[in-house]
Parts: structure tokens; sequence; C-alpha cells
């Protein structure tokens, strides 16, 4: 398998930003961490490995990032709308830094985005941004809203970056015609730790009917539990269901 570690000193975030690429051709996926990770964490706890047979048939590339959690939403020590600012300098730093470099790295202008637990934070929150550089998410076991790191608030820094508040509301066809061509899967499991999580991807779903929007939303069964050994069943799963 084709491993390479790249980066660079960041403009938007003003600090160095790792990557990760798994693989050498096909559609890309920027992976994010779970909370406070980084990128070495896909392949640490053996996402790589589950996905290892697309990789090494040319059908994905792989490119894991880093995060800043600590430095925005997790930071319970920074004011909410510092957290908040600080998370929009990573946003600037996805569209303006890393898509570009990933275009030029792969050939392909527009990407897919994944991740487990936080990690299906930003890849849901991600897409739903910037649909036209990001056309499909797989979202696994994660939360679509702020509420659990920055409480009930009506910051718009908070509003704008939890799906599921701005998602309801949004009625602009240039998004919801890019949602509608694009491809989209929230998975969960109903086990240990994922009560919160499943209650959100619900949630998402209901949502997504309500606009029209096509996704797959799979539920798994009770001794599904929020871990890796299941995520680790569920990426591969679903990105073969996707057609990746």
């Amino acid at each position: 398998m084709n491993i390479e570690e790249h980066g660079w000193h960041s403009t938007s975030l003003d600090q160095w930003m790792g990557l990760r690429v798994h693989g050498h051709a096909g559609r890309p996926i920027v992976a994010f961490p779970p909370q406070d990770g980084s990128r070495t964490d896909f392949e640490s706890f053996g996402m790589i490995g589950s996905v290892a047979h697309l990789i090494e048939a040319g059908r994905i590339t792989v490119i894991s990032v880093d995060s800043v959690d600590a430095q925005s939403w997790t930071n319970q020590s920074m004011r909410v709308a510092d957290r908040a600012r600080r998370h929009e300098e990573f946003d600037r730093y996805l569209v303006d830094e890393l898509v570009a470099w990933v275009a030029g790295r792969t050939g392909r202008d527009t990407m897919w985005t994944t991740g487990c637990s936080m990690g299906a934070y930003h890849a849901a929150n991600a897409y739903f941004r910037h649909p036209d550089v990001f056309d499909g998410v797989v979202a696994v076991s994660g939360l679509y809203q702020l509420g659990d790191f920055v409480g009930e608030t009506d910051e718009l820094g908070v509003h704008y970056n939890s799906p599921l508040r701005y998602l309801p509301a949004l009625d602009d066809e240039w998004y919801l015609d890019r949602y509608r061509a694009g491809r989209i899967c929230f998975v969960c499991g109903q086990g240990a730790w994922e009560d919160d999580m499943l209650a959100d991807t619900r949630a998402m779903g209901a949502v997504l009917a309500a606009k029209a929007i096509p996704a797959f939303v799979d539920i798994w069964g009770h001794d599904v539990n929020h871990d890796w050994p299941w995520w680790q069943k569920m990426l591969p799963y679903e990105l073969e269901r996707m057609e990746v």
C-alpha cells in the first residue's frame, strides 16, 4: 500500500498541519480523527486496515488530517465565541488549503468525507457547509450539534456549525440540489455509549427525509457499541453499499 506523510504551515491556522495519505488512485476521502485526535488515528485504530482492499484496488485514497478540537470546541477554558472563531479558521484550512492540495495530488476536484465519533461531526459539517467540494459523506456514530461541548447558546458560530440546527431551516436550492446529487450515509449502533449518537443519527435522518435528500441512515444492532472494532466493520460495509 502506498503511504505518504505530508504537511505545511497553514496560513489559515498559523500552525503546522500534517496529513497522511493511504492509496494511489480512486476517490479521495478526507478522514477526520475522533475528539482531539490526529492524522495517525485512522491507521493506529485499524480503520485503514478495514478498507485496505478498497485502497489497494485503487478505488479510494484516504487522506487523514489532524484536528484542532483542543483549540476549539473541546477547550472548556475558552469563550464560546473564541472556540467558534478557531473552528472557522480550521474550516478555512480545509477549503482554502486542503482541498486544493488533494485536488492537485489526486486530479479530482471533489472528494468525500468520513470520520467516527467527533470525526463524524466534522465530516458531516464539512459536507453540508461545502457541497461544492465535498460530494459524499460517511458519518459513523457522531453527534451533529455542539450542545455537549458548549451548552445551550445562541452564538451564531455554534448555530452555523451544528447541522441539526442549520439544516432544518435551510431552503437555498443551491445547497439542496447539491445535497440531493451527493452520496450521504449516517450509521450508528444501539449498544453501549451510543445513546446520544443514536438520537442525533435518527434526527439527521428525519431532517434529510423532510428535505427530500436521499441518504442511507443505517441503525445497527443493540450489541454494536461506540468503539473502534464496530467502526472497522461499519466503514467498509457502508462504502461498498455506496458503490465507492
